[in-house]
């Protein structure tokens, strides 16, 4: 059974240019460094040889993941969204409710999360808590660090 995989439009092409990247540009560059490794004679005692085959053993592992994530993303058009309450690529704010401290977020699939964008991935626990609130419903995050409450002040759909 394959896992369905929520992501934007803008999260699936960078996605995909990422994986252009690595089969175009990394890919070959691993290559042609085993290559030149294996250049340098007994590949039983050859340490820039085993480093070259890791290297490249690792980005194969890391194309074979893209590919995968990709195959079982669906993109979701944000734009056709019409909804009041909150769910998959909204952007939300909310007003903590004892610093009212002021927090803006975009709910995105995992692949696409982006802490220093404000992008947290559907599957973090402030998404799940948020999934399916209104403007101005109190939200409670159970989180690592203890729940914490919030309100719902905002619901934009771009």
């Amino acid at each position: 059974m394959s896992e369905f995989r929520p992501i934007t439009k803008e999260g699936y092409e960078k996605l995909k240019a990422k994986l252009d990247q690595l089969i175009k540009v990394a890919r070959p560059k691993a290559i042609q460094d085993l290559a030149e490794a294996r250049a340098h004679g007994d590949l039983s005692e050859n340490a820039e040889y085993e480093a070259a085959k890791h290297a490249q053993s690792l980005l194969e592992t890391k194309i074979k993941q893209l590919q995968s994530n990709i195959g079982m993303s669906h993109i979701v058009d944000i734009s056709q969204i019409k909804e009041d309450k909150i769910v998959f690529g909204a952007t939300v704010t909310i007003q903590h409710t004892e610093t009212e401290d002021v927090f803006t977020y975009q709910i995105v699939g995992e692949d696409e999360s982006d802490s220093d964008r404000n992008k947290i991935s559907v599957t973090s626990p402030i998404a799940r808590a948020l999934i399916g609130k209104h403007v101005d419903d109190t939200v409670v995050v159970n989180a690592p660090g203890g729940a914490r409450e919030f309100i719902v002040l905002e619901i934009n759909y771009q």
